[in-house]
């Protein structure tokens, strides 16, 4: 087994989320920054400057001049998958952003090559470290409250732009071949992820959405999912152009003795709603282990140990999700 720091380097810059990541690792004790690529001189720049690193501007320039352990990939969908092969394929772990790929062809190659390379492929989802998601997901699955009937998330804010996201990560989100869509891609993709956790394969889909903006972004900026099983539905929701935070990022989870509200971020709640307590009480989540409180250090335990990424980080999981979302943009492009 490693007991050094394992090595990672980073492919591609362009996600902001790696924004978010990169003080994850510099503060861990389990994995350090060695290098990073991306095409763009700037964010070569701002990550050398802020982490002192060595970058290049070609993943094969990086590979060649560094041994590393495993790479985190923040580029788009699209080249996110191409990248996360070509680490494969030399035996290197990955961790890649959510929804895992562009297209459901991209996602069953990079499950295929993992499988066939015998390496971790982990798939960040970033809801998946608020221990109150954690506790709910895990009791849910271990029918604490009950036959579970529906789940239901819903992701929205008033538009990338407006959120602050960077014009690097704007120009592929709003490219529905680098992205794989626009917001039902980027945002319905949460709520598939959790029903393929909790829920399973669907039996149907049915997908709407359009761009409702006053100022069209060029691929749809709403969408919902609905997701029909023998037992019940689901159904996520996607939305980039919501006024306010009211419902954003809300989480519900349906069974026959009880009721899960899931509030957003770490320091969220969770309420438990069951007939004795009709209007919810709050329920005392404890803070995980170290191997769950962040995605460095569940990826650098899975590593290090050989198991599989838990639920929602699994790349059979994010594969489920990901033949959702295939079958959602074909009914809305058929519209």
């Amino acid at each position: 087994m490693i007991t050094q720091p394992l090595r990672i380097g980073i492919l591609g810059l362009i996600h902001d989320h790696v924004w978010d990541h990169l003080p994850q690792l510099q503060h861990s004790d389990n994995a350090e920054l060695v290098a990073a690529f991306d095409t763009n001189q700037p964010l070569r720049e701002r990550i050398q400057t802020e982490y002192d690193c060595p970058v290049y501007a070609s993943e094969d320039e990086l590979f060649e001049n560094h041994d590393l352990d495993g790479v985190y990939i923040f580029s788009s969908n699209q080249q996110g998958a191409e990248l996360t092969l070509k680490a494969l394929n030399r035996g290197l772990p990955v961790m890649i952003e959510k929804p895992m790929a562009a297209n459901l062809a991209q996602a069953e190659q990079m499950l295929e090559t993992a499988r066939a390379q015998g390496v971790c492929l982990m798939v960040n989802w970033p809801f998946a470290w608020w221990p109150q998601m954690q506790h709910a997901v895990n009791s849910a699955l271990a029918g604490e409250i009950g036959d579970l009937w529906q789940v239901k998330y819903r992701a929205a804010h008033a538009g990338p732009k407006e959120l602050g996201c960077s014009d690097y990560f704007c120009e592929w989100l709003f490219d529905p071949k680098c992205n794989g869509g626009g917001a039902m891609m980027d945002y319905c993709c949460y709520g598939c992820v959790l029903a393929s956790s909790l829920m399973g394969i669907p039996t149907s889909i049915l997908a709407s959405g359009g761009a409702y903006r006053p100022e069209p972004l060029g691929v749809e900026d709403n969408a919902i999912i609905v997701m029909n099983y023998p037992q019940g539905i689901a159904t996520a929701e996607g939305s980039w152009s919501q006024v306010g935070k009211l419902t954003a990022y809300a989480t519900a989870i349906y069974g026959t003795q009880g009721t899960y509200i899931v509030e957003p971020q770490k320091k969220g709640r969770l309420m438990l709603a069951t007939a004795e307590q009709p209007e919810g009480t709050e329920v005392k989540v404890q803070c995980p282990v170290l191997s769950l409180q962040t995605a460095t250090e569940h990826f650098t335990h899975c590593i290090r140990t050989g198991e599989t990424p838990w639920g929602l980080c699994a790349p059979e999981t994010s594969l489920e999700a990901q033949r959702i979302l295939e079958a959602g943009m074909q009914q809305l492009n058929q519209r």
